[in-house]
Order: structure tokens, then sequence, then C-alpha cells
């Protein structure tokens, strides 16, 4: 465990902010990227960008981890120790079930509306909605008409999510309905229906409890400089000579400056138009249909430049470095999601959200009582090793300096929730 808590510390650190610049010398690259020619993704790559010319680094994030055939996510299991990087609900099932009460507590707020849908965006291994669904059947919530809805675009992972929360094999896509939006079904160990869909847009349109952890974070962005003649986009080209992967200013303005406000300050952006279309996607269904969500991911306040970085085997890993081999991160903007909950368009037919937050993950867990969860765990505990692990995870969740204060937890509620949320402010936020 203490191993770890080094490397959540570097995942955690601000981008690889001087691996290189956007000047095209990309030496370390060329170095370490000559002479691989056996990775199919990156000839596919430099196959397009020959093709159509430099692409932005939105668009190689999209490839590098979604391509059907290569994409990192969609064919391994990239998770926990063995893989690239670990998450909270694999530290330990203490976050898991917090998350699983406050869920439960602001169903109950909202008058515990039937029937209704718990949504994960993302979910990993499944292993943060198996600990909410323990803990709902705890409290009898398996007995409410409830079902779960996962939103997953790799089916190697759905797999082991089905494994993870599920009794029997999935119904085969040519025993579902025709007309279904999701591509796959099963039950619960608990008996609940749970379907996995390719889209947000796909879901149900029904009362939602939206969970997303670790989900925004591995949404494209694009990366714009502030240069004398104005915002440029950094692309990424080909380096002919070497074959090898480089970054390089756009020569014009380009579609993507169009989301950079008037009074920005910074000279370095990171944007993400698709999370903004995610974030103001679940606003409208909370608006809509009735629901709340719980976006938990490491990130900032509109204040951070450059953060964009590649993961392998828990190290800092150059994201133009063997594509599809390493995972690809940025630190969410939740500034930029906020605004976007809040500002529906005109043609639209939803209204704001109210949001609260962000807190660090270290404030929302105490005030959710994590502490006397631990104590709880530790009394019924006869094993020194593992009480040693129980204690180790609650300092890795909950020390600022691991990932206490660089995880954050955002709420979204429907604004006729206001007055009540006024008498009744949502736990861990305050």
């Amino acid at each position: 465990m203490q191993s770890f808590s080094r490397q959540i510390r570097q995942k955690l650190k601000v981008g690889l902010q001087v691996f290189r610049r956007y000047s095209g010398n990309n030496t370390s690259a060329d170095k370490i990227n000559k002479g691989n020619s056996s990775n199919k993704l990156l000839k596919q790559i430099e196959a397009r960008i020959l093709a159509t010319g430099p692409i932005t680094v939105a668009d190689y994030m999209k490839e590098v981890l979604t391509n059907p055939s290569a994409g990192y996510y969609m064919s391994k299991d990239v998770f926990g120790e063995k893989g690239d990087f670990i998450t909270s609900p694999e530290i330990s099932q203490m976050f898991g079930e917090l998350i699983a009460i406050w869920l439960m507590n602001e169903w109950t707020k909202c008058g515990k509306p039937t029937p209704f849908q718990i949504v994960e965006l993302g979910p990993g291994r499944g292993t943060l909605m198996s600990d909410v669904l323990r803990v709902f059947s705890k409290f009898k919530m398996a007995e409410s008409d409830f079902s779960v809805s996962l939103v997953e675009v790799s089916p190697y992972l759905s797999q082991i999510q089905e494994k993870c929360l599920c009794k029997t094999q999935n119904e085969k896509i040519s025993e579902l309905p025709i007309d279904s939006q999701h591509y796959k079904e099963s039950k619960s160990l608990y008996g609940s229906p749970v379907r996995w869909y390719n889209h947000i847009s796909d879901l149900p349109r029904t009362f939602t409890l939206f969970l997303a952890h670790e989900f925004f974070d591995a949404l494209p962005i694009h990366k714009l400089v502030k240069v004398d003649q104005g915002w440029r986009e950094v692309l990424i080209d080909l380096n002919r000579e070497e074959s090898t992967l480089r970054y390089v200013l756009s020569r014009e303005r380009t579609p993507a400056s169009l989301y950079c406000r008037e009074n920005e300050v910074r000279k370095d952006l990171e944007i993400s138009p698709q999370s903004s279309v995610m974030i103001q996607v679940m606003a409208s269904r909370i608006h809509q249909d009735g629901g709340i969500g719980l976006v938990i991911d490491y990130g900032h306040e509109g204040d951070k430049t450059d953060t964009f970085r590649g993961f392998k085997n828990h190290k800092l890993h150059d994201p133009l470095v063997e594509p599809g081999t390493a995972d690809l991160t940025a630190d969410v903007d939740f500034s930029a999601l906020k605004w976007a909950a809040t500002h529906p368009k005109s043609v639209e037919d939803w209204k704001a959200n109210l949001t609260f937050g962000t807190v660090d993950q270290k404030d929302f867990l105490t005030r959710m009582g994590i502490n006397m969860r631990l104590e709880k765990l530790l009394a019924s505990c006869r094993n020194e090793k593992l009480a040693n692990d129980l204690k180790s995870a609650h300092r890795m969740l909950t020390d600022p300096i691991e990932m206490g204060s660089k995880f954050k937890f955002l709420a979204l509620y429907p604004a006729v929730m206001e007055k009540i949320l006024l008498k009744y402010p949502p736990p861990g936020f305050s």
C-alpha cells in the first residue's frame, strides 16, 4: 500500500510540463519511438496524419483510448496493482459505502421516487457499483423498483463488470429486442436489472442517480496556447524523418478557440467540449426527469494549465510514445463543468441545475463518517495485517498529500429542490 501512495502522488502531479513544448523538437520521443514499427495504432495515426495533416490532441486521445481494435480501454484490464493506475474504490470498501449512503440519503430527500435507475459513467471494473449495491441491499433498497444502467464503450470492461456485479451471463445481443437502446442485459447479485449502454443519451427517461467517478478525466481535450496573434491550438504531427509523433502549433485560430472566455488570463488552456456536452445531457435529464448527479475526479477550478499526461505501470509516460499502451488523462476543469450545467442553450428545454462544490475528497469523506466507519471495521478485525491495510487505505483516501485534496466532489440537483436544499443541505458539502 505504501508503494501505491507514491504512485498516486505521481499520478496527481501537474502533467508533463517539460517533456517538450510545441517547437516540434521532440528528441526524447524520437529516441524512444524510433524503430517501434510494431505498434498498430501508431501506424494508423501516422497514416491519418499523412492523409489529412496534423490532428488535435482531442482526436488523438479519442483514438488512443477507444480505437475499436487497439484502443487502451478496449481489450484489457487497466486497473489495480497489475494495471496502470489505481482508483479510490479499489483501495477500500469504505469509499463506495459512503457514496452509497450519500445516494440513499439524497434519494430519500427527493421523496423516494420509483421507478428509478442508478447510472454510472465509465464503471471501470464495477467495484464502486458493487459496493453501492451491497449497501443498498443492507437497507432493503433491492426491494425498490430500480435498475442499474452502466455507460461503457469497452466490450472487454463490460465483461469484467458483469462478472463483478451479476449472477448469470448476459443475454446475447440477438436475444434482446430489436429496438433496445442497451447492448447487454443481466441481473445483479441482488436481483435488480443491469443494462449496458454506449452513450448517456441512450439511457431510459426516468428519475436517475448519476455517478461519475474518474470519468471526465479521460474525455478528450483540446490544448490551446496564447501567442501574440491570439489563440493557437496544439496539434500532433508526424516527424517524417523518424516516423514519430510531435507537437506543433496551428497556424491560424481553430474552432476550439471559440470555447475560450473573454476574461481568460491563462496563457495555456485545456478545454473539453465533450465534457461540456456530457454534463449538459446529465443536467437536462436531472431537470426533465428528476435526479441527482455526483461527479468525483481529480481536477481544478479553472486555474491549472498544462496537465495532459500519460500513465503506464503507475508511472508517468510520454503521451506520444507507444500510443495505446498507456492511459491518457488531464485534470478536470470543474469550473467549466459547473458553467455548462448552469447555462442551458436558449433552444433547449431545461433549466440551470443547482451545483454544490467542489469540495476536497478528504472533507467529503470525513463529513460522511469515514473515521467512524474505520473504527467500526477495526473493532471487528482480528487480523493485524488487515487492520494495517485498513489504516493505510484510510490515510490514502483522506491525506491531503495523497488523494485527500487532489480529488474533488461536485453535486448537481434540479432547480425545483432549491428550498429543500436550503433547509437540508447536501451531506458532505458543508
